[in-house]
């Protein structure tokens, strides 16, 4: 990997020098524009809609045009003199506890790899992190944008990911969920027992991306043909899926089956958690039982005393008569 930032984090009085790399990376397949008829690669240009010159990138800076119509235009010079696009610092502003950060500000992750001799304040600023379970805020300056980001740490390694700012999340209201029926007991139990009979850990290896596999599956099929065209492909049958479900319990009801279904029919492999509970709660019942019959074996050789100890302290009683 090569860093795209170099830079130091601002932890009180403590400086963390560090490189950035992106962490993340795009695996869709590449395609790019050819010519239907005879499949030549599409160009584009860029043309000047004043003089019709084609122009270089060099010559384009960039315009704003405001609701009134005034424009102002700035080139990379005007960009690079405002303050935040020279810092190379990510100031920690403060530590939140990490489950109040909606997962949807989340918008892009980079790695940070200290640039020291000595990563002991590195080292340090990670390990307490993972101890308070907190995530710091920063301030994060790229490529002329400062965003708001969240720190934090994965595997040992300081991760930074850029977060919206509020005004760009949008707000949302649906007409179509005003007035709608709240659940039924009986259908939200049914609901609880589906998601009982589905839940797992999360393991992202178990999860494949089928679009690609199928579109490379399609391009090598067409390589081997020897023509440079796509196969004809058989016609997917349509799902049978119902348009919309009337009776949920019932849907429910099918879908709770079909899961028993997968889970009969897997590999033999260690069962889920929810057979471990199940497992579990069995043996707890197993040992209550058997702790009910001890103590009701206990009750009736207890019962069965007491009646001798009673006949005992009569027994006088009648030889005094």
């Amino acid at each position: 990997m090569r860093s795209i930032w170099k830079g130091s984090i601002a932890f009180g009085l403590v400086n963390v020098p560090v490189k950035v790399y992106t962490a993340t990376e795009d695996h869709d397949i590449r395609f790019h524009q050819v010519h239907a008829k005879d499949g030549g690669r599409i160009k584009y240009d860029r043309v000047c809609s004043v003089c019709g010159q084609s122009v270089q990138y060099t010559e384009i800076d960039k315009a704003y045009e405001s609701p009134d119509g005034d424009k102002v235009v700035l080139s990379d010079e005007d960009f690079a003199k405002l303050p935040v696009a020279e810092k190379h610092e990510i100031p920690v502003l403060q530590f939140v506890p990490s489950d109040q950060i909606d997962p949807i500000l989340f918008e892009k992750s980079y790695y940070l790899e200290p640039d020291s001799s000595t990563p002991k304040a590195y080292v340090l600023l990670a390990r307490t992190l993972e101890q308070i379970e907190r995530t710091a805020l920063v301030y994060f300056t790229l490529r002329q944008k400062t965003r708001l980001a969240a720190l934090r740490v994965r595997e040992g390694i300081l991760v930074v990911q850029t977060l919206l700012w509020p005004d760009e999340v949008r707000s949302v209201e649906f007409e179509s969920l005003d007035g709608v029926a709240e659940p039924r007991p009986q259908e939200i139990k049914m609901a609880e027992r589906l998601v009982e009979a589905m839940s797992d850990d999360f393991d992202p290896e178990q999860f494949t991306d089928e679009y690609q596999i199928e579109l490379k599956r399609l391009l090598d099929e067409a390589i081997a043909s020897g023509t440079g065209k796509v196969p004809e492909q058989p016609e997917l049958a349509p799902s049978g899926m119902d348009a919309e479900v009337v009776d949920l319990v019932a849907a429910l009801q099918r879908s709770l089956e079909a899961s028993g279904r997968r889970t009969a029919g897997g590999d033999g492999a260690e069962p889920k958690k929810t057979a471990k509970k199940a497992a579990a709660k069995s043996a707890e019942k197993s040992g209550a039982a058997k702790s009910t019959a001890s103590k009701s074996g206990a009750s009736k050789s207890a019962a069965k005393k007491t009646p001798a100890k009673k006949a005992a302290k009569k027994a006088p009683a009648r030889k005094g008569a």
